[in-house]
């Protein structure tokens, strides 16, 4: 099988169930609480593990609790940790607010996230993988582990997939170049993608394409996906419904769509495979639990039963 690594952020999620998302100068309140380990770029390799590939990760963990259960979560997965670093200072925490409807927001603290310099960084280890999945550092103390990946990809051989997120879609698109022009896919939400190119998502997903990606997967919510190579393109709609947590949800799609790429099917069925997985993520809470194994995805079953 395919092997695929990834290079982002570990952050234990802290997730409260709540009966609505406050405004401003609202009050909301608490239903129940949970903790799972997360990060965007170790949802997806966690989703690809549970479906047959090689996996491994690229990240910092600190040494304390929160990063001693993150570690051993990976492990767990089957995901290999070898370029995981364990270093001083606290483990990346994001706290999020759910309501009824599997709405969320977010509030991130990156802890030791931002701080992985190149040299930490064993490049003919990630050479040894047919894909490396980069995803999002907050970057607000320092921004050397957002220059690690750009040195990285221009340094190695591997061809690269980009979940640009909101943080680096708020970016100057020309600090993304240097690895949207060696991507073999960029998967933004629709939002994201209005941020990067300011243009709507078939002129949008065009840009990136000029810039370089061979295909582009712009998601698009409950409205599915819309999905391109500059010569077919796709709209796909979403498999299922709401579920009860949307936490995860897009990191879930980037695992099914980047195996079903690997796996040389079309980019229709790709993007099926994408928001199959993504409505198993849904159904549990976390970003997670509902992951799908291939078993369960060529099933079509229910990832199990739900329960809040």
């Amino acid at each position: 099988m395919p092997g695929v690594i990834g290079f982002g952020a570990l952050n234990m999620d802290k997730i409260m169930f709540v009966d609505k998302i406050p405004a401003p100068d609202e009050e909301a309140y608490v239903i129940s609480v949970e903790s799972h380990p997360g990060g965007s770029a170790p949802n997806t390799i966690a989703g690809l593990s549970r479906l047959g590939l090689r996996t491994g990760l690229i990240g910092n963990l600190g040494r304390d609790s929160e990063g001693k259960e993150m570690l051993g979560n990976l492990e767990g997965e089957g995901v290999e940790t070898d370029a995981v670093v364990i270093s001083s200072g606290r483990s990346g925490t994001a706290l999020s607010m759910v309501d009824p409807d599997g709405l969320r927001s977010l509030v991130i603290d990156p802890g030791v996230n931002d701080e992985i310099p190149i040299r930490d960084i064993d490049v003919s280890y990630v050479n040894g993988f047919d894909l490396l999945h980069l995803t999002s550092f907050i970057c607000r103390s320092t921004d050397l582990s957002f220059r690690t990946q750009l040195e990285l990809a221009e340094i190695s051989d591997v061809p690269l997939s980009l979940d640009p997120g909101q943080l680096y879609a708020e970016r100057d698109l020309e600090q993304l170049e240097p690895i949207i022009r060696r991507c073999r896919v960029v998967m933004p939400n629709q939002n994201e993608l209005g941020m990067m190119t300011k243009l709507g998502p078939r002129e949008g997903a065009r840009r990136l394409i000029e810039i370089g990606s061979s295909v582009v997967v712009v998601k698009m919510g409950m409205k599915g996906c819309y999905v391109t190579d500059g010569e077919q393109d796709h709209h796909v709609p979403i498999y299922g419904g709401r579920g009860v947590d949307s936490t995860g949800a897009g990191d879930a799609f980037n695992a099914g769509f980047i195996y079903g790429l690997l796996n040389d099917l079309s980019l229709a069925e790709a993007a099926e495979i994408g928001t199959k997985v993504a409505w198993f993520s849904v159904q549990k809470p976390g970003a997670r639990d509902g992951l799908p194994t291939l078993k369960e995805l060529e099933s079509g079953g229910c990832a199990g039963e739900t329960r809040r």
